[in-house]
């Protein structure tokens, strides 16, 4: 038995809604009551041609002649096309459109012709005949300008032929003139002179023109002059009027004007006086350069120097004031280059700062003596540890964060304490708002503390004293206090201006009351910034990463910084490719006292450089570009020995036996190799001269290796290491290699070699490395490192170091050493082990682990 068809499921079948069904039965004649109900074959048949009738597919001629004949279809596509290449390239939008025509089946025999396209025929004909008639007419207007031009070259010629001839007859009927008979001592004439050459004739003229224009000549006479004249066609007008001179002969005047008038077939003469020049010079210049400006040989330049003193190659720069005497004992003017046209035009940039200024958070520098708790009390305010993560707990770097605090946002900066960070320090003090010195309450004044207190006083900062340590037993508030009163630092309560709070950085005792002292001296301060501006700043600190590049932690101090500005810093320059706050967290943008990490520049700038937004990236370019030329001449000429008194001092001096100590410093932030280069430098006494050769930031390298072996010197790795080229370099040469991590070690060393003191030298040795091939997780033992041994043994009970990208990223002990499941004692190179790393859970694949032990050994010269 069939299954009966209901309208409901008649209207699934054909997809149609029900409601919609029910009305087309309605239309065709059927009634039903609801969607339940039944529909037979015969209903659902006369549906169909119902519906067959009302879509023009019935027997209804009427309405299928009043159907469309074609339909015309517009369609549009878009398309993006890549063009060109590396920098140039660049990326197109291509939109096709396309128009299509579709005639119904049996229409399609014989399309009407459309008027369009016969107009658009007769305009393209048209066209055609008229661009043949522009071509025929140019053609003509090119044909008669080149014979306009014959013919005017043809009367020149003929012009110039007749001014030949004329010359010519004038010169011998002046002869004439001069050789009339006249009575002798026995009445017999005189012999006339032979007759001198035209002057002005060119080479090449015909003798017959000579001979044909005065025919009144004797013809002894007339061959005599003819000759005479085709012997000298080949000299100039000027030598011919020389001549003519000399033989005290009178200059005809058409030949004295072309005399005047520099003569010739070359219209110049010869100068008469020498030419005075007007150099520009810069703050220095190449001796070639110099010559080039002169218009002169080099080796005249080098002559005129050795003359004055100065012994230099013609490679070798020489300063300004050396290159004016040059140029003015050479008989030229000098004046300054003027290359600042890009500064001047960052200057204006600067100087269009203007906007409404609003409040801003105020940035307060922490400073004092090393380990009276700096870092500590700031860590107590931020709820995080930053003293844990530095080598020996000291801070080495200048730290910048943003506290947000019940009291309001405070900028920190967290400089160190050491005695080589003097220009760090001293940066510090001057991009801050308020100094909070830091003095321990059982140690008292130190010496780094006044020093503090001077930078302050240099920079003019208020200072707000916080007294450290007074939980302690031995604490002497007091002490503190005298201590600072001989520094002009009084106290409130003696009667002064500054402000003294007692603080515990390990209780947090005092702390609310110093943030209140800071915001009150902001207060005071009335601290503000324009906001809606471009960003300037200065660059607190900058390091090279091997993943991101360039990295540089700036603190704007005006306007807005944001993602995608150009900007200058220093002799670098670059567009803002990331912002990134202290916590490693993205950030859109960074306003007035907010420090952030800048990613994107072209290179890493130095601490302290100020930093400027732009508009475009060509002002950035050519800003830093000047800078850098600068930067070079400057250094270039700051080099001694151009003298001949530089030399011989300096051969004075090696006759005295002074030594020399190279060194090539690398480390893993600039602030910490200019904070090297000063202390070692200073080490300098005078049986023993330090120089720093070399100096940079990241691992390593090669040509740092090689710099080492040409010159003889000791490289120091300050948290970095070298990568492969460069070991084997420095294995194969023998170059002396250090690795430090804490800038004690390294002074302390440099210094007892410079002073002469021998003793036992604490001396790390690596023993081992290991290199991280994957990473697992354990509930029990956290993360462990399944590491392949690569080089030496590594050892339990050994202190550790893991590296990153060569660049020392923690510095702890094993925590674990397994091998198969099982405790062992070493593992040595070309096994595989598993490694727990005690107390850091961030080690990744491609780490490598290295592991070290301290020695001692004799110290040796």
């Amino acid at each position: 038995m069939s299954q009966q068809t209901t309208i409901r499921k008649l209207a699934e079948l054909v997809n149609a809604p029900v409601e919609k069904l029910l009305e087309q039965l309605a239309e065709a004649g059927m009634a039903f009551d609801g969607p339940d109900q039944v529909v037979t074959s015969i209903e659902k048949m006369k549906l169909l041609g119902f519906l067959k009738r009302a879509h023009g597919k019935g027997d209804k001629p009427a309405e299928d002649a009043a159907a469309p004949k074609k339909i015309t279809l517009n369609r549009r596509k878009v398309q993006e096309l890549t063009v060109g290449g590396g920098k140039t390239r660049s990326t197109v939008a291509v939109e096709v459109r396309q128009k299509r025509t579709y005639f119904k089946a049996g229409e399609m025999e014989a399309p009407p012709v459309s008027d369009e396209r016969e107009d658009a025929l007769r305009k393209l004909e048209e066209s055609r005949q008229r661009n043949l008639t522009e071509q025929q007419k140019l053609a003509e207007d090119d044909k008669r300008r080149a014979d306009e031009v014959a013919e005017r070259k043809r009367l020149e010629e003929a012009a110039a032929a007749e001014k030949i001839v004329a010359v010519a007859v004038a010169e011998v009927e002046a002869r004439e003139e001069t050789t009339k008979p006249k009575p002798g001592h026995h009445g017999a004439p005189k012999p006339a002179p032979r007759a001198e050459a035209p002057r002005g004739e060119d080479r090449g003229t015909p003798k017959h023109k000579t001979r044909g224009s005065h025919a009144m000549v004797a013809g002894v006479e007339d061959d005599d002059s003819a000759s005479r004249f085709a012997g000298q066609l080949h000299l100039s007008a000027t030598d011919r009027a020389r001549r003519s001179t000399a033989r005290g002969k009178p200059k005809p005047k058409r030949q004295a004007e072309q005399a005047r008038s520099g003569g010739g077939a070359h219209g110049f003469s010869r100068p008469t006086a020498p030419i005075v020049r007007e150099i520009a010079i810069g703050d220095a210049i190449t001796v070639a350069d110099l010559a080039q400006k002169l218009a002169l040989k080099g080796g005249d330049v080098v002559k005129t120097l050795f003359k004055m003193g100065v012994m230099a190659t013609i490679t070798q720069t020489i300063d300004h004031d050396t290159a004016v005497l040059v140029a003015e004992e050479l008989g030229h003017t000098a004046v300054r280059a003027g290359g600042d046209d890009a500064e001047i035009e960052l200057l204006a940039h600067a100087e269009e700062v203007q906007g409404d200024r609003t409040a801003r958070p105020p940035v307060v520098t922490i400073m004092g003596h090393v380990d009276h708790g700096k870092t500590s009390l700031l860590d107590y305010i931020r709820r995080t540890k930053v003293a844990s993560g530095e080598a020996g707990g000291i801070t080495q770097h200048i730290g910048a964060y943003h506290v947000e605090t019940d009291k309001g946002v405070i900028s920190f900066l967290d400089t160190p304490g050491h005695a080589a960070f003097t220009q760090m320090r001293a940066r510090g003090a001057k991009l801050t708002d308020i100094v909070i010195l830091v003095v321990a309450a059982d140690d008292g004044v130190m010496p780094q503390t006044i020093e503090a207190v001077q930078h302050a006083k240099a920079a003019k900062v208020p200072l707000i004293i916080a007294i450290n340590k007074i939980d302690k037993s031995d604490a002497d508030p007091s002490q503190v206090k005298n201590g600072l009163l001989a520094h002009d630092v009084v106290a409130e309560e003696f009667g002064g201006d500054t402000q003294f709070v007692e603080v515990s950085a390990k209780t947090g005792q005092g702390v609310d009351a110093l943030l209140d002292a800071v915001l009150l001296q902001a207060e005071v301060l009335e601290l503000t910034a324009v906001t809606d501006a471009r960003a300037t700043g200065v660059v607190i600190e900058s390091s090279l990463d091997r993943g991101r590049g360039p990295v540089a932690t700036v603190l704007v101090q005006q306007g807005t910084l944001k993602k995608g500005d150009y900007l200058v810093c220093g002799v670098q320059y670059g567009r803002v490719r990331a912002l990134f706050d202290e916590t490693g967290s993205q950030v859109p943008e960074a306003g007035p006292s907010i420090p952030v990490q800048v990613l994107g520049l072209s290179g890493v700038p130095d601490a302290g450089d100020d930093f400027v937004v732009v508009d475009d990236e060509r002002l950035a370019k050519e800003v830093a570009q000047q800078r850098d030329i600068k930067r070079r001449e400057s250094r270039m000429v700051a080099v001694p020995g151009n003298r001949m008194e530089d030399i011989m001092a300096q051969m004075g001096q090696q006759g005295e036996g002074q030594l020399a100590l190279n060194l090539v410093i690398k480390a893993d932030v600039q602030g910490s190799v200019q904070a090297l280069r000063e202390a070692l430098t200073a080490l300098s006494t005078d049986a023993i001269r330090i120089n720093v050769i070399g100096s940079g930031v990241g691992g390593i390298t090669e040509s740092d290796a090689n710099s080492a072996v040409t010159s003889k010197a000791t490289i120091i790795g300050f948290n970095v290491r070298a990568d492969a080229t460069a070991r084997r370099v420095v294995e194969s040469n023998g170059v002396d290699l250090r690795y430090f991590s804490i800038i004690y070690d390294v002074i302390d060393q440099v210094k007892q070699v410079a002073s002469g003191i021998l003793g036992v030298e604490i001396r790390e040795e690596i023993i081992g490395t290991a290199e991280v091939r994957d990473v697992f997780r354990s509930s029990k033992f956290g993360a462990v490192a399944g590491c392949m041994v690569v080089e030496g043994v590594v050892k339990r009970h050994k202190p550790i170091r893991v590296l990153r990208d060569s660049v020392v990223v923690f510095e702890g002990e094993l925590e674990s050493l397994r091998r198969f499941k099982e405790n062992v004692d070493e593992v040595r190179n070309g096994t595989e082990c598993g490694i727990g790393v005690k107390r850091y859970d961030d080690v990744k694949p491609g780490d490598q682990i290295e592991c070290f032990e301290r020695i001692e050994v004799q110290r040796t010269l």
